[in-house]
C-alpha cells in the first residue's frame, strides 16, 4: 500500500527511548543528594535533550543545547562546587502547598495549551507558512549559504543572534566573577558538615 507508514516507525521508537531516558535521568537528579552526581546527571540530561532535538530536525537548537547546557553550564557548576559543600543538606519534613499548587496550575495550563498546537509535520502550520515559507523560498537566491538555518541565523536575524550571543557572554562572565575564577584561591574554602552517623 503506497504511503502507508507503520504505527511504530524507527524514529518513533528512538523518540520514545530518548523521552524515557530523560524521565529516568530527571528522577535520578531529584533523588540524589550528591551535588557532583546531580551536575553530571544534568550534563547527561542536556545531551539527551540535544539528541531529541536532532530527531525533531532542530539541529541548531540541539547544537546550542549541547554547547551551553552540557558544556559551559556543566563547567560552571563544577566550578561552583568548589565554593560549597558536596552534599545537599538533609530535607526537613513537610511540603510546600503553595509551590505544589503553582506547579500543578502551570502544568495544567501547559497541557491545555497543547490542544491548539498544529499536528506534527502539518504543512499549513504557522511555522511552515508565511514568513517561514519566504525564508525557504528566497534564502538560496539571496544568501550564498548552503544551509537555510545558518542563513537565517547569520543574516535574516543576525542582530537577534548577536544579541543572544552578547547575553550569554555577559551571563558567563558574571558567573565566573561570582565564582572568583582568576583569583589566587578561586574563592573561600568550605567543608562538608560532619555526618552524624559516623562521617564519610
Amino acid at each position: 500500500m503506497t504511503g502507508f507508514s507503520p504505527l511504530m516507525s524507527p524514529m518513533i521508537l528512538i523518540d520514545l527511548a530518548l523521552l524515557t531516558m530523560l524521565i529516568l535521568v530527571a528522577v535520578a537528579m531529584l533523588r540524589s543528594r550528591h551535588l557532583f552526581a546531580v551536575v553530571m546527571l544534568s550534563g547527561i540530561y542536556s545531551l539527551l535533550s540535544a539528541a531529541f532535538f536532532v530527531s525533531l530536525d532542530a539541529v541548531d537548537v540541539a547544537f546550542t543545547e549541547a554547547a551551553v547546557g552540557a558544556g559551559i553550564s556543566t563547567v560552571l557548576m563544577l566550578a561552583g562546587m568548589l565554593l560549597t559543600v558536596r552534599r545537599e543538606k538533609p530535607k526537613t519534613p513537610g511540603r510546600a502547598p503553595v509551590a505544589l499548587a503553582a506547579v500543578l496550575a502551570m502544568g495544567a495550563a501547559l497541557f491545555y495549551a497543547t490542544i491548539d498546537m498544529p499536528a506534527f509535520g502539518d504543512a499549513n502550520a504557522p511555522a511552515n507558512s508565511y514568513v517561514g515559507q519566504e525564508y525557504v523560498t528566497r534564502a538560496a537566491s539571496e544568501i550564498p549559504m548552503p544551509n537555510i538555518v545558518t542563513a537565517v541565523l547569520a543574516s535574516y536575524r543576525g542582530f537577534d543572534t548577536m544579541g543572544e550571543t552578547m547575553v550569554i557572554f555577559t551571563a558567563g562572565v558574571a558567573v565566573m566573577l561570582l565564582l572568583g575564577i582568576g583569583s589566587v584561591r578561586g574563592g573561600r574554602d568550605v567543608k562538608d558538615a560532619e555526618n552524624k552517623e559516623g562521617g564519610e
